[in-house]
Parts: C-alpha cells; structure tokens; sequence
C-alpha cells in the first residue's frame, strides 16, 4: 500500500453554546430526542446548539433558547469554555425566571428542573416516559465543574 505524501488538516472543532438555566438551586435540562444522527440521543443535555456562521456564542444561546423552548432569556454569564479538538463548548449561567409551564417544548422528548446535587446519580428521571435516561457528556462536564466550584467556595 502507498502512502501519499501531505498534509491532513482536521476538520475545525464544532463550536456550541449551551446554558445551564438555573431556578432555586435546580437546572433546567432537556431530555434529548432518540434519533440517530445527534449528540447524546436520548440523554439529558443543556439546551443550546451549534454556533452558525457570524454568531458569537451568546447569540447562538439566544437563538437556540428560542428555538428550543420559546425563552426570551435576560442576563446570561459565561462561565467557561472546554476545547477537544472536536468541539468548542461556550457555557453560560443564567436564572430563569419563566415559569416550566409557560415554556413551550419545540425540540426533545421532555424538559425538567432537576436539583443539582441530585443529578450526581448520572441520571434523571422523565416524567413524560416515566423512566429514568443517563446525563448528557456536556451535562456531566457542567456538572462537575459546579461541583468543583462549590468545593472551592467552602
């Protein structure tokens, strides 16, 4: 077999900005759809999405917060930003002041305020298929830097 000589450049990371909506202590989080072709199928992840061409990351939030579930969001705070050299993720903290009953489910099989010493069980319980689904790679990561930052805090 041949090899050719040159360069094999890697695809530019996926970039994403996703929120950690937090209501008295507890995070709202989206039961991903059970479709192949997504990130983390049938998983609890944060809501957000994938930057698109000229967004800043706070503006894909934005956007993806109204596709998602219908949220005008007020105050977002980044918090941070992990790189792999597949994907960027932009990471924002924001209170949510919108009542569950008034956010309209757009995308996803379900949405939940968990608290967030509760989800440490690497799972969530689905009202609305009555079982239990594993947390999202990008919920576990947001997880455990909370975790950490309130450890620090102590």
């Amino acid at each position: 077999m041949t090899q050719t000589q040159g360069s094999t450049q890697s695809p530019a990371p996926v970039e994403v900005a996703l929120a950690v909506l937090e209501h008295e202590g507890r995070w709202l989080l989206q039961l991903r759809d059970d479709i192949a072709g997504i990130v983390a199928p049938g998983c609890w992840g944060l809501f957000g999405g994938h930057l698109e061409p000229g967004e800043s990351p706070e503006e894909a939030l934005r956007r993806e917060l109204w596709e998602e579930i219908r949220l005008q969001l007020g105050a977002v705070e980044p918090w941070y930003v992990s790189r792999s050299p597949e994907k960027i993720r932009h990471v924002f903290r924001a209170q949510l002041q919108t009542p569950l009953h008034a956010l309209e489910l757009m995308e996803g099989q379900d949405l939940a305020l968990f608290p967030a010493n509760a989800l440490a069980s690497g799972q969530g319980f689905s009202s609305a298929l009555q079982q239990f689904r594993p947390l999202a790679e990008s919920t576990l990561e947001a997880l455990h830097r909370h975790q950490a930052d309130c450890s620090t805090m102590r």
